[in-house]
């Protein structure tokens, strides 16, 4: 694959409403008042709060904007910040790159095997370059879209990426635009669609130079993380554009096939027309544009099915929504927890309305929140339209010392807790070495060089998990892991020597076997909520079946074996985590495990 030569040129252009003066800084003959090299360009205004530079600047120029005599800072979208995401912006041609992917149709994410990854710690060097050597690996598990942490800018080297504040640009550790472009194509040769984590609800606390230039913020409405992005404000016009733009441009310039929404939520937009809904308006035209599908998943905490529904119907239009009730009850069934948000799951009532309804909390009381919450799923919503889990960056990360499920079930937990998600009538995620169970923790970790900050996030992390019960947890006292140590960022690396040990072979194995049935079962794949239903029972809950139409996958929660009956006609397992006996139309499935069996009917024995 070749970058092309270019002889490309912009004029930098910045909104900057309220300046009386803005300067191109680049790089000259005159002194900067640090000491650099540069020369400094008057900008010309234009309308509506723009300012345009009066000069060609070609690909791989760096440059500034200084704006009102004040010190010269990164462009607001700025598409390179090879210097850090205090240093100069730089230009880059979009149009260098030569796409190898004519022929890629694309993907809708509705029913993928969805994989998310954090580029930093997936492999040794954590490059987009190095992830590429990793791609085989994904198309032999089965996945079909692989979705990306946050690649924006944020300050230092190591970070999950969520406090990113050079928004339009991709992380120069990581390897940079030209990286990530040649990271899409690659997935997109072997058959692998592409989704990118975006963060447009805030910036991080480091390098957030927007208020520069304009009035991108608001105390109109605030979020967990200080004043909200103004979007319903009287200057909020180019700032919504700045949102919209930036979810075009990734989708376009760099080939992606769907975008992950960080905490919509936390969106706040009291305007007539959410700018989520314009967001997807957008998408849907640049969709008809490219002739491929392209698709917006929303993590929402609201759970309200506006998110979906189409915006032509009065919703938002989002593609799909992260739907985290559904994780919640799997992981508080299958382990046991019922400390902080976990308190409402655990039941296999509770599960059971999960699989089938998806919102837990639609409507009722949620004890965490301390109110009722939720709405109910319309019938004849396609459960599709909802991306479960049973592992995320931020359940495992979130935990007190950011260990996975790995390190505390026995592997029928996490052969059972792979079933429920992958089997059900939903979208179904994995995370990182969860295929193999991996024994690696997934922990909190930054690099930021200012020490008050330093100090206020390792207080935060200290306090946050005072109160949620991780003594309990863990069975006594737990040091809350240090977020700017290396070794935090070392630990939480990948080891891709584990799916070589047998027993993570074999839990491997077990992730390609389900991942297939679901490629290949029509009534598996399928969203239809109504052809699903679940029965359990038992001492102390000890069962469940998931009936999907014709499959009925039976779990088996507790140590003694469970006997079922297939009915109505012949039948066939499917897949079984420890083997079964059988006697006729009676099988016997062990402890502690899951089988799966097509059948007309299947009866619980006992």
């Amino acid at each position: 694959m070749t970058t092309a030569p270019t002889t490309w040129t912009t004029h930098p252009t910045v909104w900057a409403p309220a300046a009386g003066r803005v300067d191109l800084h680049l790089p000259g003959a005159a002194h900067d008042r640090d000491g650099s090299t540069t020369a400094v360009h008057a900008m010309v205004r234009r309308e509506g709060g723009w300012w345009e530079a009066p000069v060609d600047v070609p690909h791989g120029t760096d440059y500034a904007f200084a704006v009102d005599g004040g010190d010269p800072r990164p462009d607001p979208r700025s598409p390179w910040q090879p210097h850090g995401v205090h240093g100069p912006s730089r230009t880059f041609d979009v149009g260098a790159h030569e796409w190898q992917d004519a022929t890629w149709a694309g993907r809708d994410v509705r029913g993928a095997v969805v994989y998310e990854l954090h580029i930093g710690t997936f492999t040794a060097a954590g490059t987009l370059d190095a992830a590429v050597e990793r791609l085989d690996h994904l198309v032999d598990l089965g996945v079909d879209v692989v979705e990306l942490m946050p690649v924006a800018a944020f300050p230092g080297v190591h970070g999950w990426g969520y406090d990113g504040v050079a928004l339009y640009a991709v992380h120069e550790p990581y390897g940079g635009p030209a990286a990530l472009q040649r990271f899409v194509d690659a997935a997109h040769a072997r058959g692998l669609a592409v989704c990118l984590d975006v963060v447009h609800n805030h910036l991080g606390p480091s390098g957030n130079y927007l208020s520069v230039f304009g009035p991108y913020f608001t105390d109109r409405h605030h979020t967990p993380w200080g004043q909200a992005v103004d979007l319903d404000g009287p200057d909020s016009h180019e700032v919504r554009a700045f949102v919209v733009d930036n979810a075009v441009r990734w989708l376009r310039d760099f080939h992606l096939d769907a975008l992950r929404l960080d905490a919509v939520h936390a969106l706040v937009d009291d305007s007539p027309r959410h700018v989520l809904a314009e967001m997807a308006d957008a998408v849907a035209d640049l969709s008809a544009q490219v002739g491929r599908p392209l698709s917006l998943i929303a993590e929402s905490d609201l759970n309200d099915v506006r998110m979906v529904t189409p915006t032509a119907e009065g919703g938002l239009g989002m593609t799909a929504q992260w739907a985290d009730d559904v994780h919640h009850a799997v992981h508080a069934t299958v382990t046991g927890e019922r400390h902080g948000y976990y308190v409402d799951f655990g039941p296999l009532d509770v599960l059971a309305h999960a699989l089938t309804r998806v919102f837990v909390h639609e409507g009722g009381w949620s004890t965490f929140r301390g109110r009722d919450w939720g709405r109910p799923v319309p019938e004849g919503t396609d459960g599709r339209r909802f991306v479960v889990f049973a592992q995320d960056h931020d359940q495992v990360g979130n935990r007190a010392i950011g260990d996975r499920p790995s390190a505390r079930l026995d592997d029928g937990g996490l052969a059972v807790s792979a079933a429920l998600v992958l089997l059900a009538p939903f979208t179904p995620m994995l995370f990182m070495g969860e295929e193999w169970g991996a024994r690696t923790p997934w922990q909190f970790f930054t690099d930021h060089a200012e020490p008050e900050l330093v100090e206020a996030i390792r207080r935060g992390r200290t306090e946050e998990f005072g109160g949620h019960g991780w003594d309990d947890v863990y069975g006594g006292p737990v040091q809350v892991p240090d977020p700017q140590a290396p070794e935090t960022v070392e630990a939480s690396r990948l080891d891709w020597s584990e799916p070589e040990a047998p027993r993570h072979a074999r839990l491997l194995r077990w992730y390609r076997d389900l991942v297939a049935l679901r490629h290949a079962e029509p009534d598996i794949a399928s969203g239809d909520l109504g052809a699903t239903s679940v029965e359990h029972g038992g001492q102390d809950g000890s069962w469940l079946v998931l009936h999907r139409g014709g499959v009925h996958v039976v779990v088996v929660l507790a140590t003694s074996p469970l006997r079922v009956r297939a009915t109505g006609g012949t039948h066939e397992v499917l897949a079984a985590w420890d083997g079964h006996e059988e006697h006729d139309d009676e099988l016997v499935v062990p402890g502690r495990s899951v089988l799966v069996v097509r059948a007309p009917a299947l009866d619980v024995v006992g």
